[in-house]
């Protein structure tokens, strides 16, 4: 008998405007695993580059700051406000661009002109970063948001800068994730005994049941198939706001659909022990 191939199935339960909750099934651990890692650092989001004047370019011009804040300190706060990024397939990585430097195909820039006139401390905010793409912003969680703080100014301090922000993922810099953090639980009642409760009277009492759990009680003398495998995996990805939380499940299933076709080319390739280019699969 053939076995039938798994059929993975993904199952939304919630989603709100910075988090999403769904169920992975029909799958193993490994994949879904996978699919984790790659919602917290493969998927790419445009964010501000925080390498002060680099010799190759200045990716933060600062013409003038008189604040208290030192330069390098300014650039690092400018680098970690999130942009948004839902048209993020528009641009190319910088080392896929033909342009010397940078141009609007692999980058967006943005400047910030701010001088405190009056008496009073003035906020410098991400609200005031004026974008030549309008695309990419800074977010903003409500009409009212007044933005990410940069810098506070008093009277007559001034900051004058440009800077520019580039398409990455989080694994080059967490500044490009999209995920604030992702929860993944599987097999909420321990029925495969990956996990030994440390217990002193009550395994009940002591150990709080997951939102998931199926039961009433854990199973304790119960009999259990030591070769089972898990087979649905609960996930809840909380965002940052660079994109909608359903933009970065499929932005992170595509970037896995990839990773496994090149999976699937390298082992046709090697199947017809065809072995000119595998070394770019190693």
């Amino acid at each position: 008998m053939v076995a039938v191939p798994k059929r993975p199935k993904i199952t939304v339960q919630e989603v709100k405007s910075d988090s999403i909750k769904f169920t992975l099934s029909d799958c193993d651990l490994s994949l879904a695993n996978g699919l984790r890692r790659i919602l917290l650092a493969e998927v790419p989001t445009i964010g501000n580059l925080i390498i002060f004047k680099s010799k190759a370019i200045d990716l933060v011009e600062i013409e003038l700051n008189s604040s208290v804040i030192c330069d390098e300190m300014l650039s690092q706060r400018l680098g970690l406000i999130p942009l948004t990024s839902s048209t993020v397939n528009n641009f190319k990585y910088t080392r896929d661009c033909n342009c010397l430097e940078h141009c609007n195909l692999c980058s967006v820039e943005l400047y910030l002109h701010a001088k405190c006139e009056d008496d009073q401390t003035k906020d410098v905010t991400s609200v005031q970063l004026i974008s030549q793409n309008p695309d990419v912003v800074p977010i903003k969680t409500s009409e009212g948001d007044k933005g990410v703080l940069i810098v506070k100014l008093r009277k007559n301090q001034e900051v004058k800068l440009k800077c520019i922000a580039k398409m990455g993922v989080a694994k080059e810099h967490s500044k490009w994730a999209p995920v604030s953090a992702v929860e993944f639980e599987y097999d909420p009642d321990n029925l495969l005994r990956h996990t030994t409760f440390w217990v002193e009277e009550d395994i009940d009492k002591e150990w709080p049941k997951s939102r998931y759990s199926e039961r009433e009680k854990y199973p304790v003398d119960e009999a259990f198939d030591p070769h089972a495998e898990p087979d649905k995996f609960y996930f809840n990805v909380e965002t940052t706001g660079a994109m909608k939380p359903e933009e970065v499940l499929i932005s992170a299933l595509q970037v896995l659909q990839k990773k496994l076709g090149v999976v699937q080319l390298g082992l046709e390739a090697l199947d017809r022990k065809d072995y000119n280019g595998m070394e770019d699969f190693y």
